[in-house]
C-alpha cells in the first residue's frame, strides 16, 4: 500500500476507542514478561509509539528511548509528554537509517500495520548491534475472546482484518504460526516465542468490569499465568529475535 495517511489512521470516531484500560494493563504485562530478556538498558528503540503509552512503561525501565513513527501527530504528543527523555525520529521504516545500532528494539502492536513485514523486519534487524534483541508483539488472531467473537458472527474468521482494524492501518492479523513464518522468512534468529495473558473477554468487557468486584487482582494474575500454559489463546503473542 502506498500514500498512507498515518495521522488519519490514528484518528478515532467519538463512538469508538483506539486504546482501552485493558491495553494499559497489557503493557505492564509485556514489560514483566520480557524483563529478564533485556540485554542493555542504555540503547533502546521503539518503533510505532502512538501517544506514548508503552513509551511511558519503557521509560520506567530505560533512561531514554528513541521513538519512530510515521504519524507526525503522534510524535508531537510523545515529545510533549516526555521531552528530553525521548529522541523522536519521524518517518517509516523503509526511509530511515541510523549511524549507530541499537541493543534493544521494540516492535509492539506495530508489525500488523506494516505493508511489507518480511522486508521491513530485515531492515529493522540491520539496526541491531551484535547480540542485540528485537521484541515483536502482535494482537493474537486465536485469542479466546476473538474466537468467541467469530462464533458470535461478529468477526468473519480468526485471522480476518475487521473494518475497524483496517481503518486504523492493520494489514494482517497474526497467529503464532504466521508470526513465526514471517520472522523465519526474514532470516531472523528466534530466542523464544509465546503469548501474554489468557484472554476470555473482549477489551470493552474487561473495561466495563474494571471497577466492579467481579475481576479481582487474583483473576488478572491467574489469566497472566495461564497464558504461559496456553499461549495460542492469549491476548497478544510475541517473538524475541536476537542478532548473532
Amino acid at each position: 500500500m502506498t500514500n498512507r495517511d498515518y495521522n488519519a489512521e490514528y484518528e478515532v470516531p467519538e463512538d469508538r476507542k483506539y486504546s482501552y484500560l485493558f491495553d494499559d494493563r497489557m503493557r505492564e504485562y509485556f514489560i514483566r514478561t520480557f524483563m529478564d530478556d533485556f540485554v542493555n538498558r542504555d540503547n533502546v528503540l521503539e518503533i510505532g509509539c502512538y501517544h506514548g503509552d508503552f513509551t511511558q512503561k519503557l521509560l520506567a525501565v530505560f533512561p531514554k528511548v528513541t521513538v519512530i513513527d510515521g504519524s507526525s501527530d503522534s510524535l508531537a504528543v510523545v515529545t510533549a509528554r516526555f521531552a528530553d527523555k525521548v529522541q523522536p525520529v519521524p518517518g517509516v521504516i523503509k526511509d530511515i537509517s541510523f549511524n549507530a545500532g541499537f541493543d534493544t528494539i521494540f516492535l509492539v502492536h506495530t508489525l500488523e500495520h506494516l505493508d511489507d513485514p518480511i522486508v521491513e523486519l530485515g531492515r529493522i534487524a540491520g539496526w541491531l548491534n551484535s547480540g542485540g534483541r528485537l521484541f515483536v508483539v502482535v494482537p493474537n488472531a486465536n485469542a479466546a475472546s476473538r474466537q468467541i467473537a467469530v462464533q458470535m458472527g461478529l468477526v468473519e474468521f480468526n485471522a480476518a482484518v475487521t473494518d475497524a482494524e483496517h481503518t486504523h492501518g492493520h494489514q494482517a492479523t497474526y497467529s503464532l504460526d504466521t508470526l513465526g513464518s514471517v520472522v523465519r522468512k526474514a532470516d531472523l534468529d528466534v530466542v523464544r516465542t509465546g503469548g501474554v495473558f489468557f484472554k476470555p473477554l473482549a477489551n470493552y468487557q474487561f473495561d466495563a468490569l474494571a471497577d466492579s468486584d467481579l475481576l479481582s487482582p487474583e483473576f488478572y494474575e491467574g489469566c497472566y499465568k495461564l497464558g504461559f500454559r496456553y499461549p495460542d489463546l492469549c491476548a497478544s503473542i510475541y517473538a524475541i529475535v536476537e542478532k548473532t
